[in-house]
């Protein structure tokens, strides 16, 4: 599996709330689908309210320890 990092920010209230989530998945599409799902479920968010800046795949040497592992 391959890690993933991506940042954006959504709308919270009046305020845009950045983020960044590492994440590990199969595919660049696969990690996008993982950020979707977590923020809609812990921010009540759909998935236009969720706006996605960069995606960068990040070597292994580089991860923090809190990786988001697909399908955990």
């Amino acid at each position: 599996m391959r890690t993933y990092r991506i940042s954006g920010w959504f709308k919270q209230g009046l305020e845009r709330q950045k983020f960044t989530k590492e994440v590990s998945a199969l595919s660049e599409k696969h990690a996008l689908e993982r950020v979707y799902s977590d923020l809609g479920s812990k921010h009540k968010l759909k998935r236009n309210q969720i706006n996605i800046d960069v995606v960068i795949e990040v070597k292994p040497g580089e991860t923090s320890n809190d990786v988001s592992q697909d399908g955990a």
